[in-house]
């Protein structure tokens, strides 16, 4: 997964109009950070197995940017779903107002917000300190909820996740009424329209993604008081790579393989090696021959 994520950043970065073109800047940053989450979570589940415990400010810095990736993905596709929606209404506007100038800006908007998120849990840290936190050494392993206890975090967290989400839905969601009502203008491009609509519903499916991996913790908490441990740590696993690792490289290959555009680079990327054995091995049998 994590080569299939880097072939397609690394795609994304190998033509001038992958660099040059609004959409594929957002798909860059989007990639970026589940590639991030997708590295983080690793990390965070393997240190777990091995049962090895961390410092609280190596698991605070590890959480934080875990944080930071998660809120960066819905905002994305939002500020995407915005960029389909003025491609489709307004058309002749769409080079004015979706430029490089104003995405790089909204990119970091959405940094910033995100960073915003981790400054308020680490100030609720600061000014509602849990006991466990007067010994550096942590007595179990790294996680968000380890490292952010008690009710103060609890609601927030809730409160922040219900408010961001629900706005990402309702964002795509317009855009996409938006859309559908622009498609059945005489004037319309139809085919354009229609796949920007599928382009959003992806949207609105990743979302869904997304919001998934906020349920993983309470969905573990509630099955340890009813599962046995060994039955509850194989469905741990399985709702890892459910949750975790399978949406973070679905992105890359639903885009990639769907874009007309960035298939042919990708799947070149992807199967360079492949390729490169056919030419040498072709190239010593004209040789010999």
């Amino acid at each position: 997964f994590l080569y299939i994520n880097g072939t397609m950043l690394f795609t994304l970065r190998s033509k001038a109009v992958f660099c040059e073109t609004a959409r594929y800047i957002l798909l860059y940053n989007l990639l970026f950070a589940e590639t991030v989450q997708l590295v983080l979570s690793q990390i965070l589940f393997l240190l777990a197995a091995c049962r090895i415990k961390l410092t609280y400010p190596v698991c605070g810095l590890l959480t934080g940017i875990t944080n930071l990736t998660t809120i960066i993905s819905p905002l994305t596709l939002v500020v995407m779903s915005v960029e389909r929606y003025v491609a489709v209404c307004y058309p002749l506007r769409h080079v004015d107002i979706i430029t490089i100038r104003n995405t790089s800006v909204a990119i970091i908007l959405v940094w910033t917000f995100s960073s915003l998120n981790v400054f308020i849990r680490i100030l609720l840290l600061v000014i509602f300190p849990s006991e466990d936190l007067q010994s550096l050494q942590m007595k179990q392993a790294c996680s968000v909820i380890a490292m952010f206890v008690g009710p103060i975090f609890h609601t927030y967290s809730k409160t922040f996740t219900c408010v961001l989400f629900i706005s990402a839905a309702v964002v795509i969601i317009s855009s996409y009424i938006g859309v559908a009502a622009a498609a059945r203008s005489a004037s319309a491009d139809k085919a354009s329209a229609q796949k920007a609509r599928n382009t959003l519903l992806l949207h609105l499916v990743q979302l869904g993604l997304s919001l998934s991996s906020t349920i993983y913790n309470p969905l573990l908490v509630a099955l340890s008081t009813i599962l046995t441990r060994i039955l509850f740590l194989r469905l741990q696993n399985f709702f890892y790579m459910l949750i975790f690792i399978v949406p973070r490289c679905l992105s890359s290959l639903i885009y990639g393989l769907r874009d007309q555009s960035i298939r042919p680079v990708l799947m070149f990327n992807l199967c360079c090696r492949l390729r490169l054995s056919v030419v040498k091995l072709k190239s010593k049998v004209s040789s010999l021959t």
